[in-house]
């Protein structure tokens, strides 16, 4: 728990809420390897590499909206249906004004098409057009090329024990809530550490 000066020894807090060590350390190690991960994730290196490499012309906002637009389910999960600019801002987690604008700009571009919703004629729909698949289709290439080769030096026993992983991985943050439930009292005693600090001398 919290040391004098605020310092926490996470190894005891762990092991005093029932996490053995081996455990807590791969936690700690999985931890910096996300952050680290994150951090060139969030740089998107290799997408803005795909983009300049292929010389399409539009930026990875643009290229988003796109991707959005076709709503493969691997993404999305079940997307059927038809897409509104609503939907575009749905799938990404953007503000509607910006997807607004950003299908703008992919319509002006030849990248998408405004349509008549078959549903209700008073609804406008967006569809791709064959050059906006087309972009979607090359990315997705060039991105597979590199993770197939990189992928490729992998044993088949690593792969095959990899993904099933990752994929159970994948599911850690829905036990965000069953965690915060469970250890309510640590968390609190943590808010409460922090509190103390800040209390004038």
């Amino acid at each position: 728990m919290p040391q004098p000066g605020g310092k926490i020894d996470i190894n005891t807090l762990l092991r005093r809420a029932g996490i053995d060590d081996a455990t807590a350390n791969a936690a700690i190690s999985i931890d910096a390897l996300m952050q680290t991960w994150r951090r060139r994730v969030m740089r998107r290196e290799l997408g803005h590499k795909a983009l300049a490499d292929l010389n399409i012309g539009i930026d990875l906002a643009q290229f988003d909206v796109l991707v959005a637009i076709e709503a493969p389910a691997a993404q999305f999960g079940d997307s059927e249906g038809e897409t509104m600019v609503a939907t575009v801002a749905e799938r990404l987690w953007i503000d509607p004004s910006r997807a607004s604008r950003i299908v703008s700009e992919m319509v002006e571009a030849g990248y998408a098409r405004r349509a008549v919703s078959q549903a209700d004629a008073r609804r406008t729909i967006i569809e791709l057009t064959d050059t906006g698949r087309a972009v979607i289709e090359a990315v997705r290439a060039y991105k597979f090329l590199i993770l197939g080769d990189f992928l490729g030096e992998w044993s088949p026993e690593e792969i095959s024990t990899f993904v099933p992983l990752l994929r159970k991985f994948g599911q850690w943050p829905e036990h965000l809530e069953i965690g915060t439930g469970k250890f309510a009292d640590d968390i609190a005693l943590l808010a409460r550490g922090i509190a103390a600090l800040r209390e004038p001398a």
